[in-house]
């Protein structure tokens, strides 16, 4: 079919009086361009399920988008199965999360909808304590605000992998018109009370906490879905409410007071630092819109304040939580992560593991998990505690016990302020317990560069650059070891990307991003430190700076 055929065929069967009135007006002025963007390519559905840009056309997310990928899942799992859906405040993410139970309970399964905009960890955790079959969130996560995406959880409380993901994308291409789905049945929807969000909050309370608890929080939710949800949670493990920047407390889709809504973004963290410096907290503490991911900032007295990575506040986490358990125990970590947490995993006597990049990954690392993390801000924090009444009573995780099988920016945030309250008790901050694994297992220091592309040919190029002639040296540092993560060689699944070890405890990962069109480099060199620890973190900024200007050099981009 022609763009106008297909666009018109497109128009026939959605129900969005919005993408409607986008579609007609495309096809009255005859935009070509502009058609094509949005129907000669297609979101595909993969292991991280659904995102892109809210609009008309396959290339989009819109309710067709989000009901043909409801029937797809639907498909998959059969009549009589159960799916919990949850939502954030993103444009559309209540009207898609309605749509797809719809279709579900039309397709004869049974679905239990969250009741109102909720964290993403709120959801991963009503799967499993439901004992559901799958869990749909509709979310972009910290994408901008013209985005929308479709996540989807299997029965264990993950994300879905391979081959889920595939089969499912399967059914979706097998999926007619959507104004023919059977909708709606009858007594097959239930919408869940605020009980399973307390239900969660009990969950996440049981975590190792320790007694501490006097500490000021400044707080933002960056204008998504968390506040309510840590407030209440802190609130039930004793704590003080955190002060929230007031601008930023309540969800709002267009994030008016961000240019980009992560806080990992420069600038995005802004009101937050000025309302620690305005009111003498303790600690720096912000999730991004769904609330999946925590940051982490300790105030310095001067109106500054000094940002922890995600690699610092994972090793701070990790050592918590193993000092805090005991028993048989894993906490797992990727490939382009710190290599610290295994170092804390040998010191503590318990098994490490490393996985490729993405949560679904690192929660499938082995039995007895009790915390894993990646990179980019994103925690899982688990308890050797008895687990709270489970539903889905899985006995591989039956101790110890994650709350969340995913990323959760509530359980990091409360359990890194139990960490902070403590050393509070000591005079200390969470900088001086960085500075004590510095002195304890050297100090690692890791940084990032990206080259962001307007063809991806480029990266593809690049790579190909790297694999035929790696460099010998990168920085200060002898090449000694190159991995090409590509080939399976039985260690991990095959992933398109090169680790270079180097001499003197250090390592690059290169690898293409997996959401944007960006070629990553993670970069990890390890001092010892022999003397004053401001000096081997000077020593290791310039190092990383050398091995910065070598690597940019060396990619060509």
């Amino acid at each position: 079919m022609s763009l106008h055929e297909q666009a018109r065929e497109w128009l026939s069967q959605d129900p969005d009086p919005d993408t409607r009135a986008e579609l007609s007006a495309l096809l009255e002025r005859d935009d070509t361009e502009a058609l094509r963007d949005r129907f000669e390519a297609k979101l595909e559905f993969g292991t991280a399920g659904l995102r892109g840009e809210l609009g008309a056309g396959p290339n989009r997310m819109n309710r067709v988008t989000v009901m043909r990928a409801a029937a797809g899942l639907a498909q998959v799992l059969g009549p009589g199965k159960h799916v919990v859906i949850g939502y954030d405040a993103r444009h559309k993410s209540d009207v898609f999360a309605r749509d797809t139970a719809a279709v579900l309970t039309g397709a004869g399964l049974h679905a239990s909808l969250l009741p109102g905009p909720l964290p993403t960890p709120v959801l991963a955790f009503a799967v499993r304590h439901l004992g559901a079959d799958a869990g749909v969130t509709v979310t972009a996560s910290h994408n901008p605000p013209r985005d929308n995406g479709y996540k989807v959880y299997w029965g264990d409380g993950s994300q879905i992998v391979p081959p889920i993901d595939s089969r499912i994308s399967a059914a979706i291409d097998a999926v007619g018109p959507v104004d023919a789905l059977p909708l709606h049945s009858p007594g097959t929807l239930t919408e869940l009370g605020d009980a399973i969000v307390e239900d969660y909050i009990d969950a996440v309370i049981a975590l190792p906490l320790g007694d501490a608890r006097e500490l000021r929080v400044a707080y933002t939710p960056l204008h998504g879905v968390g506040s309510g949800t840590l407030t209440g949670a802190f609130l039930a493990a004793g704590f003080e409410t955190p002060m929230a920047v007031e601008a930023q407390r309540n969800p709002d889709p267009d994030f008016p007071t961000v240019a980009f809504p992560n806080p990992e973004e420069p600038g995005a963290m802004d009101l937050v630092i000025e309302l620690a410096a305005k009111t003498g907290a303790d600690l720096v503490l912000a999730n991004d819109p769904d609330a999946d991911r925590c940051a982490v900032g300790v105030p310095l007295g001067d109106g500054a304040c000094r940002m922890l990575t995600g690699d610092e506040l994972g090793g701070l986490l990790a050592e918590h939580v193993l000092t805090h358990t005991s028993g048989d125990r894993m906490v797992a970590t990727t490939i382009v992560s710190s290599t610290l947490l295994g170092k804390i995993a040998r010191a503590h006597g318990v098994r490490y593991g490393e996985t490729l990049t993405g949560f679904k990954w690192i929660i499938k690392a082995g039995p007895g998990l009790v915390f894993g993390y990646e990179e980019a801000i994103g925690y899982s924090v688990g308890t050797t505690h008895p687990a709270p009444e489970d539903g889905g009573s899985f006995p591989e995780i039956a101790a110890p016990y994650l709350p969340v099988r995913d990323k959760d920016g509530i359980g990091a945030a409360l359990t890194v302020a139990a960490i902070a309250a403590a050393a509070k008790l000591n005079g200390h901050t969470l900088l001086d317990l960085l500075d004590d694994q510095a002195r304890r297992y050297g100090l690692h220091a890791t940084a990032q560069l990206s080259a962001r592309v307007d063809d991806l040919s480029l990266i593809a190029d690049a790579m190909s650059r790297l694999r035929a002639t790696p460099p010998t040296t990168l920085g200060t540092r002898t090449v000694t070891r190159v991995d090409d993560l590509s080939r399976d060689d039985g260690d991990l699944p095959p992933t398109e990307g090169l680790r270079f070890t180097l001499s003197g405890d250090a390592r690059v990962v290169v690898r293409p991003s997996g959401t944007e069109p960006k070629l990553k480099c993670y970069l990890e060199v390890v001092v010892p430190v022999t003397g004053d620890v401001p000096d081997a973190r000077a020593e290791a900024a310039g190092e990383l700076d050398a091995l910065k200007a070598d690597l940019s050099a060396t990619l060509g981009l």
